[in-house]
């Protein structure tokens, strides 16, 4: 609609130094060290929803930080929409390998650089000047609501909770997130469904201390030593998961469902030239694109023990330590999976060792049905927007609280991302093009006007 694309064009300077604001503050959940950061953040976003139109607008406490909930409502008749999002970010570690401050925000070639500026502030923030846009033009069909939390990265230890003890306050017809990515500006797609999540934390003990590797090398197990054997046991020769009923309740994907992902656009050399590798990795069988959709995977995410150090230290270490995570696909479920897994490392150990293991946070996969309302109208906003058909996919992250949405506010949720798989999430030099902040702001606001119009 020309009035939207007027407002948008005559405010997107100010748009973008909004969002140059939220990214300078610090919100990292991990760290309890940022807490105040935490609240001075949450009290900016409100600060922002206010101006945007929002009626309501309220920051709630929980037992870690605090989350904001936003509300305009339109008409009882219309249909209302809740938008998820959050403003936390993941630590920037590590700061010797950032080109710029990660909380310091730089634009260059058309690339927003900063912590957060696509995972997930710089996407939910669209989701805010989409609403502005309609509420100054008074062309907003629907009820709106948002529900932008502080705790993703962590796991969301306490929104279940919060989403449970307030179903009456967060009651809508559909949930839309921007947490996800898109092909490109050129070829659109919607992500379909994400994959779910364990998490655990794994830690194998062998002697009461550190010892002298020169006294009781060869004597004495090696914690480091034996944990590296357990994870190395976990893939076969052709890269399959060896745990034991691991993939009993998976839901193959169809040939027909292969044959689709296999049009989505991809260039092995260029996947490879832009990871610095010079041969991938993954289940004998599979494609690429298949490995990081439809199949679950286990990984190492960090794993450490004895001396660190600069220099030399001949030390055999008391503990070794790691993070493990797995993806899941339809129909694995986290909390079965979590068990599972934690299980066989426990069952791996060897005598002269003992294994602990720690669930640290978890999700369940999630897909929105292509046939329904809520897809179609996300489809055709970006036909609009774009002028081409969006293709769908299979996202490889996870937003581990869209399972447990559906289950209690029993309404589906669909992702409209505009992130792009190159833009570094967890990483340093995380970036957002402001093509896509832009265009994302642009085709939000369609996504309302067909998803009423296909409500009535």
């Amino acid at each position: 609609m020309q009035q939207w694309s007027d407002y948008q064009q005559q405010n997107k300077d100010r748009f973008l130094e909004e969002l140059l604001e939220l990214l300078r503050i610090p919100s990292v959940s991990a760290r309890s060290e940022h807490k105040e950061d935490m609240i001075r953040c949450a009290e900016k976003v409100k600060q922002r929803l206010q101006e945007a139109g929002a009626e309501t607008v309220e920051i709630y406490q929980t037992g870690g930080h605090p989350l904001v909930f936003a509300e305009k409502k339109t008409n009882p008749s219309h249909p209302t929409v809740l938008v998820y999002g959050h403003y936390d970010v993941q630590p920037p570690d590590p700061l010797e390998l950032w080109h710029s401050g990660p909380f310091e925000p730089v634009i260059k070639e058309g690339k927003l650089y900063a912590r957060g500026s696509a995972d997930d502030k710089g996407q939910f923030y669209m989701h805010v000047k989409a609403l502005e846009t309609m509420t100054k033009t008074n062309s907003l069909p629907v009820n709106i609501k948002f529900l932008i939390e502080g705790e993703e990265e962590v796991g969301s230890k306490n929104l279940a909770d919060f989403v449970k003890g307030h179903k009456d306050l967060l009651k809508a017809d559909v949930i839309l997130i921007s947490d996800t990515s898109m092909l490109s500006l050129d070829t659109p797609s919607i992500d379909v469904g994400v994959r779910g999540l364990v998490y655990i934390e794994v830690e194998v003990t062998g002697p009461n201390r550190d010892l002298h590797s020169g006294v009781y090398g060869g004597a004495v197990a090696n914690p480091a030593t034996i944990l590296a054997k357990i994870i190395a046991s976990m893939h076969d020769e052709n890269n399959h998961i060896t745990i034991p009923g691991f993939y009993d309740d998976i839901v193959e994907s169809t040939p027909e469902e292969r044959k689709e992902m296999a049009k989505r656009p991809y260039n092995e050399a260029e996947f490879k030239n832009d990871l610095g590798v010079k041969e991938l990795w993954g289940e004998k069988g599979y494609s690429t694109n298949e490995r990081t959709g439809i199949r679950p995977t286990l990984e190492v995410n960090g794993i450490w023990g004895g001396y660190i150090g600069e220099g030399a230290k001949t030390v055999l270490p008391s503990k070794a330590t790691a993070k493990i995570s797995c993806r899941l696909v339809p129909n694995q479920k986290s909390e079965k999976m979590t068990k599972l897994v934690m299980d066989h490392f426990e069952k791996m150990a060897p005598p002269y060792v003992t294994v602990k293991c720690v669930d640290l946070h978890g999700g369940d996969p999630y897909m929105t049905p292509v046939d329904s309302i809520e897809y179609r109208a996300a489809s055709k906003a970006i036909e609009t927007a774009f002028g081409k058909t969006p293709i769908p996919v299979r996202g490889g992250g996870s937003i581990p609280i869209t399972a447990l949405f559906e289950s209690e506010l029993n309404c589906k949720t669909v992702f409209l991302g505009f992130g792009l798989d190159s833009d570094n999430l967890h990483s340093p030099n995380e970036k957002f093009d402001l093509a896509n902040f832009y265009k994302g702001i642009e085709t939000i606001p369609y996504f309302h006007k067909y998803y009423a119009e296909m409500k009535k």
